[in-house]
């Protein structure tokens, strides 16, 4: 994390009004949050539309920070400890950030994409570990504030760090590219999210692209070459690039060929290279690309392919996203944390995929954020869902209800239920889950379908206790 003098910090953030007697005083790491705060941190109290840290200052102070920055606006505090005044508090961590990363020797891979750079993000740190001291984004943290805390949270000595880069309209990743400065640039994907704010497909192909405006000009790009409209974009926006595609066509550096899949993961090959088969242990046919885009940043930094198998088989996930959670009497296939065509429809394909199972049950949320469209999407959805595949269907939310009436005539009676609270869908679900299950739940953040997950981890611990 970072260490700089209180002198250092001031003249990264742009800030003033340090009193000299502090200047020679070491901050060790930083903080927006009094709940998560450690001894001898700088707090920086961000301003946001419901709630301001400043209020939270004595808190702050009494879990011991070493000194706070300060928004010029707020009125000043009575307290003994040092304060940097700054123009802009969120600016300001933003731009001591980009500062500490100039600093710094260690290699940075920004990973963007509508679908997968999370599962990539993971992939990728646990591969680059098997040689290089290696940091990534922590949990989700991808935002403009995310990003700022993952850089500031960089040891010294770091060799390498895996950057996750999330946006919702246009400048966003800009934003953060040019804070991260990546030397490996990746777009995982590209699908219908976000386009209540970015409208178009278009759009969200040019807010990815973005991710190359800061990238080191003798760095490498990666992106997903199955995608029309982005190889057409790259041509234009990237004409001097080292770019490395992946995907299916033939026309890509890097071609994975699925050979297996079961309920434990999937084993894959590269076409074009004389290497051996990769075992994946992660559910979803979907996770061969992830991988595929983590091996060739791999390969890139001198990777062998004994390592990457290595460190596809230690890697560390990030939850709720196709996490496989075995209970005594069924499993759960987790993937709560958000929900757009393109991964539910992965979702849908590895639950299909899962053959040991005695009952298979989808249990689908809505999916935020799609825009104009988002009644048709969920119709799309509902119309392509196999009835042969799948026991029974319960969907919860307005918006999924479309994908519960456009799913019910193939069907049947009695198969699809359609929900407007958890309370109610959680008590159906107990009702229709048998020994040996398995039950997927999948939808947008804002839904708190972990709580179902939840739910069923504690009636399946409750049984048990029964039992015996």
């Amino acid at each position: 994390m970072i260490r700089r003098s209180l002198k250092e910090i001031e003249k990264m953030t742009g800030g003033y009004g340090l009193n000299k007697k502090y200047e020679d005083e070491i901050i060790q790491g930083v903080s927006i949050d009094t709940r998560q705060i450690k001894p001898g941190q700088l707090f920086v109290p961000i301003v946001g539309e419901k709630f301001n840290g400043h209020n939270f200052i004595n808190e702050a102070m009494d879990k011991g920070i070493a000194a706070s920055l300060w928004n010029k606006n707020e009125p000043l505090p009575d307290i003994d400890i040092p304060i940097i005044l700054v123009d802009d508090t969120l600016s300001a961590i933003q731009k001591l950030a980009k500062s500490y990363r100039k600093q710094l020797k260690v290699k940075v891979i920004g990973i963007t994409g509508s679908n997968g750079k999370t599962s990539t993000k993971d992939i990728l740190a646990s591969l680059l570990k098997t040689k290089y001291k290696t940091q990534k984004t922590f949990g989700n943290l991808n935002n403009h504030l995310g990003v700022p805390l993952t850089i500031l949270e960089l040891e010294e000595d770091t060799e390498m760090a895996v950057v996750e880069m999330g946006t919702s309209n246009l400048g966003e990743i800009e934003l953060l590219t040019t804070m991260a400065s990546p030397d490996v640039a990746i777009i995982t994907s590209i699908g219908e999210a976000h386009l209540d704010e970015l409208i178009t497909k278009e759009n969200i192909v040019k807010a990815k692209l973005e991710i190359i405006k800061g990238l080191n000009p003798n760095g490498l790009f990666v992106y997903y070459g199955d995608a029309p409209l982005l190889s057409e974009k790259v041509k234009d926006t990237c004409i001097s690039c080292n770019t490395i595609t992946f995907g299916q066509n033939s026309s890509n550096t890097y071609i994975p060929r699925l050979e297996s899949s079961d309920e434990k993961g999937i084993t894959f090959s590269l076409d074009k290279f004389h290497c051996p088969s990769f075992y994946l242990p992660i559910v979803g046919k979907h996770q061969m690309y992830n991988a595929t885009a983590a091996i060739t940043v791999a390969r890139y930094y001198g990777i062998s392919f004994e390592q990457i198998q290595n460190g596809l088989l230690n890697i560390e996930f990030t939850g709720m996203r196709n996490e496989v959670i075995r209970t005594e009497r069924y499993t759960i296939l987790n993937d709560s944390y958000k929900s757009n065509p393109a991964s539910l429809l992965a979702a849908l394909e590895t639950l299909y995929n899962m053959k040991s199972y005695s009952q298979k049950i989808a249990v689908l949320g809505d999916m935020i954020g799609l825009g104009t469209g988002e009644i048709g999407m969920h119709r799309e959805i509902g119309e392509k869902i196999d009835p042969k595949q799948i026991d029974y269907l319960l969907t919860i939310g307005p918006l999924a209800a479309h994908i519960a009436k456009a799913a019910r005539p193939r069907f049947g009676k009695n198969r699809v239920f359609s929900y407007k609270n958890r309370t109610h869908l959680i008590q159906k679900l107990k009702k229709l889950m048998e020994y040996e299950s398995i039950v997927l739940v999948k939808g947008s953040r804002m839904l708190k379908l972990e709580e179902v997950v939840e739910e069923l981890q504690r009636e399946d611990i409750m049984e048990n206790k029964e039992v015996v």
